[in-house]
């Protein structure tokens, strides 16, 4: 017998009045409504808000606000007319000073309730720019037959639907303020409707557009593309496939995005499907964090898992005696051997390990470290904790993109590895948003 399609259950219209408690971990007010916890879009802590529903479950509801009644100290109007709409951005409506504040809070509240660990030393946030910092990012692409335009931009908030957007704050400047003559550009190709995406890949003085396409573009459409590239100065690239099929139109020459860090004389390049951190003056400053945290020599034998491209691998090598970097994904590995190469780095290896699997039999993973850098995805670092009773570092410095993790981990570092934590801090890589990134320095 089929089954029967669940009748969703209809959202009373009427605005309901209450008011917020504190902030979930993607920044949406918390409130009590007859008994059921309600997370509201756009509701900031202290604050009586009108709120409307937009989705009621079993052990919970969600809303947006309708009207702010009492508004808290912190709350500001977003400069950009597409908050709210766009789900790029989730904390416009709160100072800026204030936002790390929340994050602080965030951090703390973790480390407590989740990793059962004592945070007695923060270290001041790291901050930046909070408008065009971002130099990273994949755009969707999509031709609303319509309304006779493409849409260029990020999905609208909880809805998988593209934001009919007209810039971006948060984007570099060339890309955020040109999506409008990005759309334009794309509607004038044959192939406007089979574009999903773009990916953006901004260097410290390069730019490169690499265009998902699903069928091959006409000449005429890549020279369309190719005179917009020249004309913005952008690299336009086309990637028919997978990351490794991006390549320049052909007749264009490649550009190669690079980012530097003058402090230690070094100069990455990278692809443009590959990971770098989206803010590079955090980044700068987030590196110098952690290779001052760990107090490195020249007697130094450093394991840097997580290690990507080498954005900590080669700046630490510049300071310590020897450094391992371990990376699951094979092209980035490749990629860090050639950046230590391009910066005659010689006193590092790389080596390719999942770093979620057992590693104790790996040749690399037999030897001894004194002190270890890790920079985990969102998911952490709970099963490589396992091999630090054989590698025994003194000194560990945890870069995180998830404070729930962060603090689990942690918690297996204090309470069964005998760690103590030293110090944690936040840093502002992504202002706007209610992402958080967090550094913690733990020793023996």
């Amino acid at each position: 017998m089929a089954g029967r399609r669940t009748r969703k259950k209809k959202l009373p219209e009427q605005a309901v009045n209450t008011d917020i408690e504190s902030l979930t971990h993607d920044g949406r007010g918390v409130a009590h409504v007859e008994n059921k916890v309600v997370f509201i879009d756009e509701a900031l802590p202290g604050e009586t808000v009108e709120f409307i529903y937009t989705d009621i479950r079993k052990d919970f509801a969600e809303g947006k606000v309708s009207e702010v009644i009492t508004a808290s100290e912190h709350r500001v109007s977003p400069p950009c007319p597409h908050f709210g709409v766009c789900g790029g951005c989730s904390f416009q409506h709160v100072d800026d000073e204030q936002q790390i504040h929340y994050k602080e809070d965030l951090l703390k509240e973790q480390f407590s309730h989740i990793g059962k660990v004592a945070l007695e030393h923060i270290w001041e946030p790291l901050t930046g720019p909070h408008w065009g910092y971002r130099s990273k990012a994949r755009m969707g692409v999509k031709y609303v037959a319509k309304k006779g335009r493409v849409l260029v931009g990020f999905r609208e908030r909880r809805n998988p639907f593209l934001a009919e957007i007209d810039s971006c704050k948060v984007m570099h400047p060339l890309v955020g303020e040109n999506l409008l003559n990005l759309s334009d550009m794309i509607g004038k190709l044959t192939v406007r409707d089979k574009i999903p995406q773009i990916e953006v890949a901004i260097g410290d003085d390069q730019c490169v557009l690499a265009f998902r396409v699903l069928v091959p573009p006409t000449d005429g459409d890549k020279q369309i593309m190719s005179a917009f590239g020249k004309q913005m100065g952008m690299s336009i690239c086309l990637q028919p496939k997978g990351p490794d099929t991006i390549a320049p139109i052909p007749g264009d020459e490649e550009v190669i995005p690079t980012y530097s860090l003058s402090e230690y004389g070094i100069t990455f390049e990278f692809r443009p499907a590959m990971f770098t951190q989206v803010n590079y003056e955090i980044n700068r400053k987030m590196i110098k964090r952690a290779i001052d945290a760990l107090a490195l020599n020249e007697e130094d034998n450093v394991l840097d898992l997580f290690c990507g491209l080498g954005n900590f691998t080669l700046p630490m090598a510049t300071k310590a005696g020897y450094v391992t970097g371990v990376e699951g994904d094979l092209p980035l590995v490749k990629h860090a051997r050639h950046n230590a190469e391009i910066n005659t780095i010689s006193n590092v290896e790389f080596h390719v390990a999942d770093l979620s699997k057992d590693v104790s039999e790996m040749p690399w993973s037999k030897k001894k470290f004194n002190k270890i850098l890790l920079d985990p995805s969102r998911a952490g670092a709970a099963e490589i904790l396992h091999n630090f009773k054989h590698w025994n570092p003194q000194r560990i410095v945890y870069v995180s993109c998830n404070p729930s993790t962060l603090a689990r981990d942690a918690g297996i570092l204090v309470n069964e590895h005998g760690y103590k934590l030293i110090k944690a801090g936040v840093m502002d890589m992504f202002p706007q948003t209610a992402h958080v990134e967090s550094i913690a320095l733990f020793e023996k």
